[in-house]
């Protein structure tokens, strides 16, 4: 017999996935954990029915760890004096991408600070070049708040995707986790400016961030309703210890692989990672992931000798490895529990 907590459980489960939407109630029902395999088989089965078992791959190219902005779980936040800055030039970003090419990706994603030697010249220049070069792929960048007019000048250069994640969409949290110099406000208008532009855009936040809430979580969900993103990258807050926030707990794969199956079910066709963060916080986090409805993974393809500089949070998984040997284990982990990636550009379907 089904215990009247376990009908109650899929009773929410179902009205979640009809509604597409969700109560602070059923969520801070669903958080408390009981019965949360029946919420990720549901995530799984919405995300096969639209992806299969396909699991879409990225490479990430860490090109700078300069940053103007001082946020305070930062790693490489402007007042950090002990992390070593580099920046890759465009040869060396195009040899990143030449051998991920090789390798099978076809989405690159260019990640760094808001570094301003990167104007928007040099970095239209390395966007032309980019897809001069690998003209079937997608060209996604992840470099922060900028203005429209940079935002247009970037898409009609040829990048396709965004990733910006808000953090936190509730302000008063906000401004615990960010100088003052930043608002939520900007950064939501800077999402909806690239939704309007036409990238396909990424946003998401910390689990378990200091001061997050069940509260500060109901409003991360209703704004992504609100936004309807392409792609929703979550990880757990992992503290740096150059940073204000090192002394503070870390969040859990748990709860991290809860919102994981949740946000499937509010924003079914959605592109959800499977962060390096989960993998840091947990051997097998990634995993866990993709087996609570998320279907991207995003190996490194930095050299080897700049990983560990881009230290955004304490020990980072992969910082060792060639790209080479970062993309044979994890299409091996994959396929372990299931899943294969497949080598196309994994657009939003």
């Amino acid at each position: 017999m089904t215990s009247v907590l376990g009908d109650d459980f899929i009773s929410i489960v179902d009205e979640i996935e009809r509604n597409r939407n969700i109560s602070k109630e059923q969520l801070s029902q669903l958080l408390a954990g009981h019965e949360a395999e029946e919420l990720r088989q549901r995530a799984v089965f919405v995300r096969e029915k639209i992806y299969g078992k396909d699991v879409y791959i990225r490479g990430l190219i860490e090109f700078t760890n300069y940053c103007k902005n001082n946020c305070y779980y930062c790693g490489i936040r402007r007042n950090n004096k002990n992390i070593a800055r580099y920046r890759i030039n465009e040869a060396g970003i195009l040899a990143c991408c030449a051998e991920g090419y090789k390798l099978g990706f076809r989405t690159f994603v260019l990640q760094g600070g808001e570094d301003e030697y990167f104007t928007d010249e040099r970095l239209c220049r390395l966007i032309g070049s980019i897809k001069a070069g690998f003209s079937d792929c997608a060209l996604t960048l992840s470099i922060g708040e900028k203005n429209r007019e940079s935002y247009e000048a970037y898409f009609q250069a040829g990048a396709d995707r965004y990733l910006l994640r808000h953090e936190t969409a509730d302000d008063d949290h906000y401004r615990r986790l960010h100088p003052a110099e930043l608002s939520l406000t900007n950064r939501k208008e800077c999402l909806q400016n690239l939704k309007d532009i036409g990238y396909q855009v990424g946003a998401g936040f910390m689990v378990g961030s200091p001061g997050q809430s069940v509260d500060t979580i109901y409003e991360d969900l209703q704004f992504l309703r609100e936004l309807q993103p392409h792609m929703v990258g979550i990880g757990p807050f992992i503290p740096q210890h150059d940073t204000p926030l090192a002394q503070e707990t870390a969040g859990t794969c748990n709860m991290t692989v809860t919102l994981l199956s949740i946000i499937r079910l509010l924003l079914p066709h959605v592109l959800l990672p499977a962060t390096t963060a989960l993998g840091t916080i947990d051997p097998i986090g990634r995993e866990k992931g993709l087996l609570a409805g998320a279907n991207v993974v995003m190996p490194n393809l930095s050299p080897r000798d700049v990983r560990e500089k881009y230290a955004l949070y304490d020990k980072k998984i992969c910082t060792g490895e060639e790209a080479a040997e970062c993309i044979a284990c994890l299409k091996k982990r994959v396929e372990n529990i299931g899943y294969s990636i497949v080598c196309d550009r994994g657009d939003y379907k």
